[in-house]
């Protein structure tokens, strides 16, 4: 990784946060501050710490969190409810929980889109969506808000081919999350049109190619024609964004944030009717020049909006605004 530059906006900061989403955390560790993730014995679901294959930098760290309450922080960044409503007062000392704080939501409303209030209630705590969506649905009510959209570095350089015609999917658990992630919807694709699972427990679904670590994803998917998103309801996947930054075009739901980033006939083809975006996949496939054409463009669309010079520039601010 190179070299973290100094921050433009006054000291390096010491940051308390928690293992939730791995690529997100490796981008977001892009930024020139010190980053403290907490840790257990079991290395247990979002106290795992430094686990992975991710190159973590020289300025992410471990606490464990038996001595979090013992250590000297300059911001909180809560990432999960588990560590807004228990976590934080099971370690963190009554001074911490007096410290800037910030909650970082990954995710739209589960229970229902547009009348799910925020369980993160508290307006001395600066709530960060990831997606315009996201902000849109969620009640926050009195709790101040602001969007960072994400901003990815692909951890090795790539070259599309498209040389395999069938179309990628990356869902990690796609069998056991449902709707909301379109097994049903992969499924009804998959009868028509070759696709390839990739993600945690693929290897369940036909058609499953088992898990890919992240160091080998991006080169992964440039041998395939597309990339399929059979996603109804969610944020914007990173692992669509990595796709575009690896030049494959995008077939996807026309529903949620993706419908700002993919414009039909440029970047991909977005539809709420499955015959046409079977259709639009059988095309690419019959087509490898439209295929790279508009994979070129989905290239370009993600390197200027989602470049990790403008996401880290960002989160400098937010962490600026929040220590005053």
């Amino acid at each position: 990784m190179p070299e973290l530059k100094a921050p433009p906006f006054g000291k390096r900061l010491r940051i308390l946060t928690w293992h939730v989403h791995g690529n997100y955390l490796y981008y977001l560790t892009q930024v020139p501050h010190d980053f403290y993730l907490v840790h257990d014995d079991e290395r247990s679901t979002h106290h795992s710490g430094r686990i992975g294959n991710l190159p973590w930098g020289d300025n992410v760290h471990e606490v464990h969190v038996d001595e979090v309450a013992k250590q000297s922080f300059d911001v909180v960044l809560f990432q999960s409810r588990d560590a807004w409503q228990t976590h934080q007062h099971r370690y963190l000392s009554a001074a911490q929980r007096r410290l800037p704080r910030i909650y970082l939501e990954h995710d739209t409303p589960f229970d229902s889109p547009t009348d799910s209030r925020h369980w993160m209630d508290d307006p001395q705590v600066l709530l960060v969506h990831v997606t315009h969506y996201n902000a849109l649905m969620w009640d926050t009510g009195p709790v101040p808000t602001r969007v960072v959209e994400h901003g990815v570095r692909l951890l090795e350089g790539v070259q599309y081919s498209g040389v395999d015609p069938r179309g990628v999917v990356v869902v990690n658990n796609l069998d056991r999350r449902g709707r909301r992630v379109g097994h049903d919807v992969f499924q009804s694709v998959a009868q028509e049109v070759p696709l390839v699972l990739i993600g945690m427990g693929s290897d369940r679904v036909p058609g499953g190619h088992g898990e890919v670590e992240n160091n080998a994803l991006p080169k992964t998917m440039a041998a395939f024609r597309f990339f399929f998103n059979p996603i109804r309801y969610t944020s914007l996947g990173l692992a669509v964004i990595e796709a575009m930054m690896c030049g494959l075009p995008i077939v996807g739901l026309a529903t949620t944030e993706l419908v700002t980033v993919i414009r039909n006939g440029q970047e991909g083809f977005l539809d709420t009717r499955l015959d046409t975006l079977k259709d639009t996949m059988r095309q690419l496939i019959a087509n490898p020049g439209l295929a790279r054409h508009w994979g070129e463009a989905a290239r370009r669309t993600a390197l200027e909006r989602f470049a990790i010079e403008r996401f880290v520039d960002d989160w400098l601010r937010t962490f600026n605004e929040v220590t005053g």
